[in-house]
């Protein structure tokens, strides 16, 4: 049974419900670890950029929805399908990630609200329900079915430069609950760009996910109005009615390599996920220890 509770009125925004009967003992501050609902990234110490900003230009396009042929916010090529789905690029059939930078129309186009290429800036569309798990802690589930490729939320919060983001890991002790995500894109000519997300005080529903070596979830960034990356979270299978969600903290790099976690063994935590593939510990990004 999923009923609503006066300190969850921060869900109601974007579709999600809090499951009571899951909490032996509810309180408002076991439910409300956000302190701060927000939708969308903030801007946080170190960074250098607010994700608010409007800082893209916008296409001319004067059509129901923006084609690849002429659209400059299309120059690497369509990302979702008519159905509102992730173009694959992939042949994988276990891997949905997309090779490709994904750009939106923002709100400087001349294209219209319906564009095809606006989606993750619409928010969240499916229905997920936070619910308290036996072992990890609060976790998130599908309230209806999600097909493959459907955009499920964002991972929201502080984006913070890479001086907080160690001030903020190293502060941290094992027991402590780690949200940082860590980014990296490369950029060419051995450049890349990172962004650390921190959700762990200002952030949105994608906080509850809990980290599986055998994840339902992929994250790609997408950038909207900013150059700031949205770190959007898509179905990379059909997820069924009550499936809890989850995806790779890692991002699907191997963060678990004997010096990674002598480096950072004061810090790293047991995996409960119970996937046959499970290493036995979350992933650790230790640039930020160093």
């Amino acid at each position: 049974m999923f009923i609503l509770y006066h300190c969850d009125i921060m869900f109601i925004l974007e579709n999600v419900l809090v499951n009571l009967e899951a909490a032996a003992v509810l309180t408002a501050v076991s439910v409300m670890c956000v302190l701060q609902y927000t939708p969308e990234n903030v801007q946080g110490p170190g960074c250098d950029v607010d994700p608010s900003e409007v800082t893209l230009p916008g296409c001319v396009c004067r059509a129901q929805s923006c084609v690849p042929d002429g659209c400059p916010c299309l120059c690497f090529g369509q990302a979702y399908t008519s159905e509102g789905r992730l173009v694959e690029r992939q042949a994988d059939e276990a891997d949905l990630l997309h090779s490709q930078p994904v750009f939106e129309c923002n709100v400087l186009c001349e294209c219209s609200e319906s564009c095809q290429s606006r989606l993750v800036q619409n928010g969240l569309r499916v229905q997920l329900g936070v619910f308290r798990t036996q072992d990890r802690g609060w976790g998130v589930l599908a309230l209806e079915p999600i097909p493959r490729g459907c955009f499920v939320c964002e991972y929201a919060g502080e984006v913070i430069g890479f001086q907080e983001a160690r001030r903020r890991q190293l502060s941290q002790t094992s027991s402590d609950m780690n949200y940082i995500i860590s980014v990296r894109e490369h950029g060419g000519e051995r450049r890349f760009i990172q962004t650390f997300v921190d959700p762990a005080s200002v952030g949105n529903v994608g906080r509850f996910l809990n980290h599986s070596c055998q994840p339902n979830l992929v994250m790609l960034p997408v950038r909207v109005h900013s150059l700031a990356p949205r770190l959007a979270l898509f179905a990379s299978r059909d997820v069924e009615v009550g499936e809890e969600l989850t995806f790779d903290y890692s991002g699907g790099h191997d963060s678990n390599t004997q010096t990674q976690m002598d480096a950072g063994a004061s810090q790293k935590k047991p995996c409960h996920c119970g996937a046959p593939n499970c290493t036995g510990f979350l992933p650790l990004d230790i640039s930020v220890l160093c």
